[in-house]
């Protein structure tokens, strides 16, 4: 463990080093910078000006939702790999979990936050039956991108074509 001494103080390099990891690990699940900051007990103000020393880009940001999807680590990959800023992906089998493992007030709530969260991205890529995506053009102020992977109820895993999300990420940055 590497410490070094500042006055009288004892500063722990691995202790900054993993508070800094959580702070963006969070801040990349969609909390805001103030929910993280209360919860790691550090100042908000913090948090900015360490997302504004790492920013490496400008411009339209990007999320994604899709479900239910057949090669999701796949699709996950892809997006993490291209830069998208939000990604929320499911299967079939997570999808029903998500919605049977809460009560209706809480499924409100946790939708609800969802939405909000994705609200805040320029662009929304968005995957799923054409009916699940009719709804969420509906509710998103961002820019929606629709990947239709089938007609409405969607009741197994689809196949995605990673190549497609790849050509689609990259136009959306090629028109910036």
């Amino acid at each position: 463990m590497d410490f070094i001494r500042i006055q009288d103080k004892i500063i722990s390099y691995q202790k900054i080093d993993e508070t800094l990891k959580k702070i963006l690990q969070l801040r990349a699940r969609g909390l805001s910078q103030q929910d993280v900051a209360d919860r790691l007990q550090v100042d908000r103000t913090f948090i900015s000006r360490l997302e504004g020393i790492g920013e490496l880009r400008k411009g339209q940001s990007i999320a994604c939702i899709g479900f239910p999807i057949l090669n999701k680590e796949e699709i996950h990959q892809v997006l993490q790999q291209e830069g998208v800023d939000y990604i929320l992906l499911m299967t079939e089998t997570e999808r029903l979990d998500f919605v049977n493992q809460r009560s209706g007030k809480e499924l409100l709530n946790t939708l609800m936050d969802l939405i909000g969260q994705v609200r805040n991205y320029q662009i929304a890529i968005c995957i799923g039956s054409d009916e699940r995506i009719r709804l969420m053009k509906g509710v998103l102020d961002a820019e929606v991108i629709s990947v239709i992977i089938g007609s409405s109820p969607l009741t197994e895993d689809k196949w995605v074509d990673p190549n497609q999300i790849r050509h689609i990420i990259h136009s959306i940055k090629s028109a910036r």
